[in-house]
């Protein structure tokens, strides 16, 4: 299997983020991840590491506003250049409520504009990192239509929470909508999300459009983030209606009662009939992660990459959250064997 991944998303380190109740921690999505998971994947005998490709802006900006798109370009200089007493990160204080608003002129109404949360943090190196990590989702999906049956990006930022026009949850580029739109080029896809938090991003992307099936499962935004997307009855819109599905699920959900609706979700797809599967796939679903509520275990996770390997659909894998970094590498390893 091909694992497309850039050493570049160590440039994005950002030294702290800002958790629930205003409490400043260190960034738990970290560079570290990345380590756990290579050495894991080292010590197969199937995995095969490469460079992505660089395939310029133009993929992008078919997602992605491009007025976004040059303020994660230019903010860090504007940033550094600016009298902040403290310029580690880039974080502003007010966001925009997505009713009516203004974009601002200033950087910080910019940043309060473009992000969505004290998570989304800003560093030199962001938006080269992101640009790298979306490389990675658009190589994967190269090598699929190229023949390859599965391929895996190791993306570093992560991407499912990234809007048209904002970062979010650490996300700043949607990597597997990118993958799923290049792939929707040559054939319907399904893009199906097992991270524990719902994939508000993609699911904005794709929700006017048939073209693009969507799926995901997740704890239920009732009580846990993003909170305001991935309710049952987001179902999409004009031409996507019905083409989009939620699956809010239970704090403490455990192997069981997870494949059974994984098995509802695969049923979904079957009947759309893609003829490609992008999969974000967050290990965060499991039991001993740090932001989530799970029970799923390393076997759970294993079954779970069988079930969706049955389908027998070429797969891009698309990496996104997990922050039990000690387990991260063999949770990884556990999906993708299943899929293999």
């Amino acid at each position: 299997m091909k694992v497309f991944y850039s050493e570049v998303h160590r440039k994005h380190h950002p030294a702290f983020e800002v958790m629930d109740g205003g409490l400043r921690t260190p960034y738990l999505e970290s560079p570290e991840r990345m380590d756990r998971i290579l050495a894991a994947l080292k010590k197969t005998k199937w995995a095969e590491i490469v460079e992505p490709h660089d395939f310029g802006l133009e993929p992008i900006f078919q997602l992605h506003d491009k007025a976004y798109l040059e303020f994660l370009a230019s903010c860090w200089d504007e940033w550094a250049g600016s009298e902040a007493t403290d310029k580690s990160v880039l974080l502003p204080a007010t966001f925009a409520l997505r009713r009516h608003p203004q974009r601002p002129k200033s950087l910080l109404g910019r940043a309060g504009y473009y992000l969505m949360d004290l998570s989304a943090c800003i560093v030199e190196g962001t938006y080269e990192a992101a640009l790298a990590a979306g490389n990675c989702a658009l190589s994967a999906a190269q090598a699929i239509l190229e023949g390859e049956h599965s391929a895996f990006a190791l993306c570093r930022p992560p991407g499912h929470h990234a809007g048209k026009d904002y970062g979010a949850g650490y996300c700043f580029m949607n990597n597997a909508a990118l993958g799923a739109n290049w792939l929707s080029a040559e054939g319907r896809v399904a893009v199906l999300d097992i991270d524990y938090h719902a994939g508000n991003g993609t699911e904005e992307l794709f929700y006017e459009r048939d073209d693009v099936l969507t799926i995901s499962i997740h704890a239920d935004p009732n009580f846990e983030y993003p909170h305001f997307v991935g309710y049952a009855d987001e179902r999409g819109a004009g031409n996507g209606l019905g083409f989009h599905h939620n699956f809010p699920l239970p704090a403490k959900t455990k192997d069981d009662s997870y494949l059974k609706t994984l098995d509802k979700a695969l049923g979904i797809i079957r009947k759309f009939e893609p003829k490609y599967l992008v999969i974000s796939a967050g290990m965060d679903l499991y039991r001993d992660d740090r932001l989530g509520t799970f029970k799923i275990t390393r076997t759970g996770i294993g079954e779970i990459g069988k079930h969706i390997g049955a389908l027998g659909l070429p797969t891009v894998t698309v990496m996104e959250g997990g922050y039990n970094t000690e387990a991260l590498g063999k949770n990884i390893v556990a999906l993708l064997k299943g899929l293999k």
